[in-house]
């Protein structure tokens, strides 16, 4: 119950970092919030950091070319993310995002040759049926937002992949270290040439998205130390409901009918999945979310080796 409990208050700490962003209403570049998103992240790197661990361990790997794969889909997913929560409602943007388990699925089969069978298969199929109805092309004017969120849980995918590529070779430090590096490198380099200084309440939401994202990571991380990661990674889905309500009281976001039907979709479609994977043993961290999200990752990879294979 505590893990889960702490599962819970981790992924209302992720939401509470998206609706910081979101509140910057695009007046800074997705590169700029992103960067600096990641620099207050630092903070939590001591909470992070186990025992034995030092900074240098962050840099190292036993497969380079995978930790670059891993440093490159931490930054897409940021600024990924960023657009998407800047341009769509919350709860859209977590909609599309979810497609997140989908996305491993395919990407599993394709890259690390596993057997899917048709129940996985039919969970892939439901999830996009929720997304066209969430997207409803050619009734509705599609967005950027769109696009960045579906790339954000393709990010997310390409982290639990490699993950899954690694197994327990690597150290959860150095998976750690590869998410927040990529993003300050590349986000800071693509930042450079359109920086504006943000004002104080800007600063303010920036410190939000960041430090709310540490605090999330450290939560997880505890989480998943005392409870298995098969029963924490479903709690997840409750970011849904406080994208609801967040966009509710802070955005002033609605949802319709047909917009309900398919994020019930894609959240089936999620669960079903992770349902599969635990019966068949497939090795999936807890933390099943879009980079800065996805930087958990790092943080739960040992808990979760110990506590639980299953997920």
């Amino acid at each position: 119950m505590k893990g889960v409990l702490l599962a819970f208050a981790a992924f209302a700490a992720f939401a509470w970092s998206d609706a910081s962003v979101k509140m910057i209403e695009g007046a800074l570049s997705a590169f700029e919030m992103a960067f600096l998103g990641a620099v207050f992240g630092l903070a939590g790197l001591p909470f992070i950091m186990k025992r034995g661990d030092h900074l240098v361990d962050m840099l190292r790997t036993t497969h380079r070319p995978l930790w670059l794969l891993r440093a490159l889909s931490a930054a897409m997913g940021t600024i990924c993310s960023v657009t998407a929560f800047t341009y769509l409602s919350m709860a859209e943007a977590f909609a599309l995002i979810f497609l997140l388990p989908s996305f491993v699925t395919i990407m599993s089969v394709l890259f690390l040759k596993e057997q899917v069978g048709i129940r996985r298969w039919s969970a892939v199929l439901i999830g996009f049926i929720g997304v066209m109805i969430v997207l409803r092309p050619g009734f509705r004017e599609l967005s950027v937002g769109h696009v960045a969120a579906v790339f954000a849980g393709l990010s997310g995918a390409i982290s639990i992949v490699v993950y899954r590529a690694l197994g327990s070779r690597e150290k959860g430090i150095s998976l750690y270290g590869a998410g927040i590096i990529g993003s300050l490198v590349v986000c800071g380099v693509l930042a450079v040439p359109g920086f504006t200084w943000p004002t104080p309440m800007q600063w303010a939401m920036l410190a939000g998205y960041g430090l709310f994202a540490a605090l999330a990571n450290i939560l997880t991380m505890h989480a998943t130390a005392h409870a298995p990661a098969a029963v924490i990674g479903p709690t997840q889905y409750s970011q849904m409901l406080w994208a609801v309500l967040l966009g509710y009281l802070i955005f002033g976001d609605t949802i319709d009918l047909p917009m309900i039907l398919g994020i019930a979709l894609i959240i089936a479609s999620g669960l079903l999945t992770l349902s599969r994977e635990r019966i068949r043993g497939v090795p999936l961290p807890p933390a099943v979310a879009t980079d800065p999200q996805a930087t958990a990752l790092a943080a739960t990879d040992e808990a979760a080796e110990k506590a639980d294979r299953t997920i």
